[in-house]
């Protein structure tokens, strides 16, 4: 078997049944459409599912759920009243930073709330529960840049290993390092582009910049201390002196 056999294996491994999570995630329409009333604009599948970066060892679906600018309540408290009405209707709620975690028949779902900056257009303003401030982004800029980057094996890839090493790497992040670390690589060598990201990650990550495609005043390398990234490289590197694959991601 092939170095790039191999990666694709695991990747079928932790593959998502896009069906199920999207069933799951349908079920807790009635609850979104309950909170929210007249201002629900759209509840709508995003993230990873959307980018076609979802594994199974983390988030299955993800629901992007778009408020009306004339939603009177403050960002603080649209991320907590929904987190009350999912409890309510008797889901599990995970307080996350802009998502409240549950799950739906086994599956892992994320509920992002955000409320429109105008009346029109993508711009949303989302409630950052750990820093308790708020900022502004376009989820449908970031499904467009990470689905069409040509990456998502990687993404796919590298999401597997930081859950096998219980590393704390939010997924925006993740997905534009990998795009950065893999700017001239070709596309489709999967295993010799982790190898490309490791090396990314233990020799140039700490120190790099990312800002939000969607946002230039949100700097996503902000969302991890030094101490986090230092454990990212250093785990890169651990990985990288690796002699076989099946050491890095299994």
């Amino acid at each position: 078997m092939s170095a790039d056999d191999y990666v694709r294996r695991v990747l079928a491994k932790y593959a998502v049944n896009v069906s199920g999570a999207e069933t799951a995630g349908n079920l807790l329409y009635p609850v979104l459409q309950h909170w929210a009333g007249q201002f629900l604009v759209r509840a709508e599948f995003s993230g990873s599912l959307s980018k076609g970066t979802a594994v199974t060892l983390s988030t299955d679906a993800d629901i992007f759920i778009s408020l009306s600018s004339a939603t009177p309540d403050t960002l603080a408290n649209i991320y907590n009243t929904l987190a009350t009405a999912v409890a309510s209707a008797g889901y599990p709620v995970k307080r996350q930073n802009v998502s409240l975690g549950t799950n739906v028949n086994g599956y892992k779902i994320d509920l992002v709330p955000g409320r429109r900056q105008s009346s029109n257009g993508n711009d949303h303003s989302l409630w950052k529960d750990r820093s308790k401030t708020w900022t502004k982004t376009n989820i449908r800029t970031h499904i467009g840049l990470v689905a069409n980057s040509g990456r998502t094996e990687e993404i796919r890839a590298l999401k597997i290993w930081r859950s096998l090493h219980g590393l704390e790497f939010p997924s925006i992040y993740l997905e534009l390092a990998v795009i950065e670390a893999l700017r001239n690589a070709r596309v489709g060598n999967v295993a010799s582009n982790l190898s490309l990201v490791l090396d990314y990650l233990r020799d140039s990550f700490v120190g790099a910049r990312f800002v939000d495609p969607a946002n230039t005043n949100n700097i996503i390398s902000d969302d991890l201390n030094l101490t986090q990234k230092q454990a990212i490289a250093q785990q890169a590197a651990l990985s990288r002196a690796k002699s076989t694959y099946d050491q890095v991601i299994w």
